[in-house]
């Protein structure tokens, strides 16, 4: 069983993804973000924006996704286990673009509880888009602050990584860990 599922969270173009295989290359067992591989699927289907053309269906796949992901964590024997978004991003996505959804959304984000949340802030000289990523550098400020309230909501104290270098931001990671 994992002792501790670690979550890195921040808006788009923070930097989670570098961090992610940072920890990765350094022999931590990490887990990817699941949204590039829903989006390619959905792509492969024809659907080029699932995000923007069916909000509801996306988030349904990424809610499924990232249950599974920590579930699996659930099993793994390292001691930590390092994800890059959780279930409630699930939530603060819908909250940001104003729909609503079923109540297992909530269910699911009471029922799974991480050991620590990790939050990168938005860092514009950083921030690039692509394929999967189209939002803005302002609209990402937005969607920062909605991942922020609906952590604290489910009672997330979070731990806000500096802007730095890879190594800088990885040993803060790290070193927060054990406290």
């Amino acid at each position: 069983m994992a002792k501790e599922i670690v979550l890195i969270i921040g808006g788009p173009g923070s930097g989670k993804t570098t961090v992610i295989e940072g920890l990765t290359e350094q022999g931590y067992l990490c887990y990817p973000e699941v949204s590039r591989e829903v989006i390619h699927e959905a792509r492969k289907q024809g659907i080029e924006q699932l995000f923007l053309e069916k909000p509801l269906l996306f988030s349904e796949l990424l809610l499924e996704g990232r249950k599974k992901q920590f579930q699996n964590a659930v099993l793994e024997s390292n001691d930590f286990v390092f994800i890059d978004r959780g279930i409630p991003d699930v939530l603060a996505y819908m909250h940001y673009i104003g729909d609503a959804y079923p109540s297992f959304f909530d269910q699911a984000c009471r029922e799974h509880k991480y050991s620590k949340v990790f939050i990168l802030p938005p860092w514009e000289e950083i921030y690039t888009s692509d394929e999967a990523r189209y939002e803005t550098y302002e609209q990402a400020v937005l969607i920062q602050q909605h991942l922020i309230e609906t952590y604290e909501n489910y009672g997330y104290s979070l731990i806000e990584v500096p802007k730095d270098t890879l190594k800088n931001r990885i040993d803060f990671i790290l070193q927060n860990l054990e406290n």
